[in-house]
């Protein structure tokens, strides 16, 4: 499932595995873990005791520790400081350098991290953030597993693991380590939890083990941008480096969620923090066990939400539903007859709330399983079947069109454009379009830019000037324009005052 636009409404910054510095370890536990309470007493000041609680499930948290072996630099044509006379000066004196062949230092470059963890069952299986043993593909080293993981309980038993698999779309990853009637967590129900109840997250903060601290959840279902997979649950619990992959647990003991992310202006909590429900991790989990990857439905379509003014452009009765902005060739989605306007309703009789609840729901499904799609289509409900693929990598956004001038559409709309030549039209994967020359009044307030390709008006194609005019006379005052903008395909919605 690609997606149309990717909005940053604000600056994450992920709860990382922290670089190692000086670690103070926390008091041990050496008793294995009974089974939670099913509730937490208050105290005598009518607040929640959590005491009880951290004593029955601190066991089955962990502390993670990763090693990571980054190749250094050589000292060749690649180098920088290849051809540097400062650089020859120091070698000839015998001064270690950087990169230099014989130099003391100039193995690899050993990176070490922090974070959290917890046991899920007792022969050893761990599962944590895949950030947390895999680091950013974008960083030095390119995101490769770590080359050690350390795994240390309560007790202060040490184990070394072998990561089973990861999922960076996720950010899961599951450990195994060599060990027998380990202390487990209680797997809760995400779903049954309630915006405002008590929570409490353990990990590794900073790296002082086994810290405990409590919050509330704040919301549920959390899209955040570039995540299309996980509906986290965001609470109020202090979440820093080094919590990462740690647990969070309802009053019941049971874990509901793996704290994941936080949102921050210095790199510190701020009172905004994010977990994966259990229930995404967990299947996870049973894939990662039984193939060794995770495998996603593929339906290839390219969707975006909907509010009021598209809503009533397409004739729904209200904002629910995912809108398909653009279909895969050869796609799923194509097979079945799924076009750029239809609005996705529900799947499998799971009602789409929100634009973004279709890819995780698709993503959920197995390569090769049919599913059944409630899709608007002119005015009207129809059911539509169709055979999912396999999810790949994303494909690679498309050059935006270059304008070269064009025609005054009309000065009420505020648009002026002119046709797509062939070269562009086959380098966007399109039959014909208008490029956007200059964008004004009502679809400049749209959002319409210079360089957008408009491909269609209400669903019906558009190709010269004159087919969009004569479609904007009988379109009224209000429509939808579909328009491509580099890679994405997007409805806007439009209305003329």
């Amino acid at each position: 499932m690609r997606k149309a636009v990717a909005t940053r409404a604000f600056a994450l910054a992920l709860a990382a595995c922290l670089p190692i510095g000086a670690t103070l370890s926390a008091h041990a536990a050496d008793a294995p873990a009974p089974a939670p309470s099913a509730t937490v007493s208050p105290n005598r000041y009518g607040l929640p005791d959590f005491g009880d609680l951290v004593e029955q499930v601190g066991p089955a948290v962990v502390n993670i520790s990763v090693v990571q072996r980054v190749a250094q630099p050589q000292m060749n044509e690649d180098n920088p400081f290849a051809n540097d006379p400062f650089y020859d000066f120091l070698r000839r004196f015998g001064v270690p350098v950087p990169g230099m062949p014989g130099s003391p230092g100039n193995g690899p470059r050993v990176n070490r991290g922090i974070g959290s963890g917890f046991i899920v069952s007792a022969d050893g299986y761990v599962l944590t953030n895949a950030h947390v043993v895999a680091g950013d593909p974008n960083a030095n080293g390119g995101g490769a597993v770590a080359s050690e993981v350390t795994v240390t309980l309560i007790d202060k038993r040490e184990f070394k693991a072998k990561v089973v698999g990861i999922d960076r779309r996720t950010d899961v990853a599951l450990l195994k380590i060599d060990a027998r009637n380990l202390p487990a967590v209680k797997i809760g129900n995400a779903d049954r939890s309630r915006v405002g109840e008590w929570v409490i997250a353990m990990g590794s903060p900073f790296g002082f083990d086994n810290t405990v601290t409590a919050g509330i959840i704040s919301a549920k279902a959390r899209r955040l941008p570039d995540e299309n997979y996980v509906p986290f649950i965001q609470t109020d619990v202090a979440i820093n480096p080094g919590n990462s992959g740690g647990p969070l647990f309802n009053l019941a003991g049971e874990v509901i969620g793996i704290n994941s992310q936080i949102y921050s202006r210095s790199g510190g909590f701020m009172g905004i923090s994010f977990a994966i429900p259990i229930d995404v991790a967990m299947n996870i989990k049973d894939q990662l066990v039984a193939h060794g990857r995770v495998q996603r439905g593929r339906l290839g379509i390219a969707i975006q939400g909907l509010d009021k003014d598209l809503a009533q452009s397409f004739g729904l009765p209200d904002e629910r539903g995912a809108l398909v902005a653009s279909v895969d060739p050869g796609s799923p989605a194509e097979k079945a007859g799924l076009k750029a306007g239809d609005v996705v309703l529900s799947l499998d009789g799971t009602r789409i709330k929100e634009s973004a609840d279709l890819p995780r729901i698709v993503g959920e499904k197995r390569p090769g399983t049919r599913v059944r799609l409630e899709v608007w289509r002119d005015g009207r409900s129809r059911e539509v079947a169709a055979t999912l693929e396999e999810l790949k990598s994303e494909s690679a956004p498309l050059a935006a069109a270059t304008p070269e001038g064009g025609e005054n559409i009309g000065a009420k709309l505020g648009l002026s454009a002119r046709p797509l030549n062939p070269q562009e039209a086959s380098q966007l994967g399109v039959r014909g379009g208008l490029v956007v020359e200059g964008s004004g009044g009502a679809v400049a307030r749209a959002g319409v830019q210079r360089g957008d390709v408009i491909l269609a008006l209400n669903n019906q194609p558009v190709t010269t000037v004159a087919q969009l005019r004569e479609l904007l006379q009988r379109a009224g005052n209000r429509f939808a324009l579909l328009i491509q903008r580099g890679g994405a395909r997007i409805f806007v919605p439009v209305r003329i005052e």
